[in-house]
């Protein structure tokens, strides 16, 4: 029941989301596109994520699935909220990430050691929530994760 619960939220808060808050500008670029980069790139190991899970780059969005990338992050609710636990150490702040982790909490007080490891990971790693990964798909995926100290 707590899983429907958070994903009729985020299907009720996504459009608005992306309409009304986030201002960046859509990625023009494709999973299939992706996978045409460099075996080692983030940019082909993120359309292997999109393909495995049968996503679409969100338009505004794309970021997100960076993050499942780089962070070797699943896609089920828990792991969604610890995700933003991850980034919430890593220092990103923002609205909808406060929500995430603090009905996830509520919702979801039987993770609360994982959602702590998540974000004790998030704080070793150095800041790279705010990067624009839109220029960043060609780099090393493993020389990005050593850089930024992402384990």
């Amino acid at each position: 029941m707590r899983d429907i619960i958070m994903e009729y939220l985020y299907e009720g808060s996504k459009l608005p989301y992306q309409r009304f808050i986030k201002k960046s500008v859509p990625w023009t670029v494709s999973a299939s596109e992706l996978i045409t980069y460099p075996n080692t790139s983030l940019g082909f190991h993120l359309g292997c994520f999109l393909l495995k899970y049968r996503f679409e780059l969100q338009p505004k969005l794309e970021n997100h699935d960076v993050f499942h990338v780089l962070t070797e992050t699943g896609i089920s609710v828990p792991e969604e909220i610890g995700m933003q636990y991850y980034l919430l150490g890593n220092g990103k702040r923002s609205i909808y990430g406060y929500a995430v982790i603090l009905l996830g909490t509520l919702l979801y007080p039987d993770y609360i050691r994982y959602f702590s490891s998540t974000f004790k990971k998030g704080k070793k790693a150095l800041p790279f929530h705010q990067l624009d990964f839109s220029k960043l798909l060609q780099q090393s995926i493993s020389r990005f994760k050593t850089t930024f100290l992402i384990h």
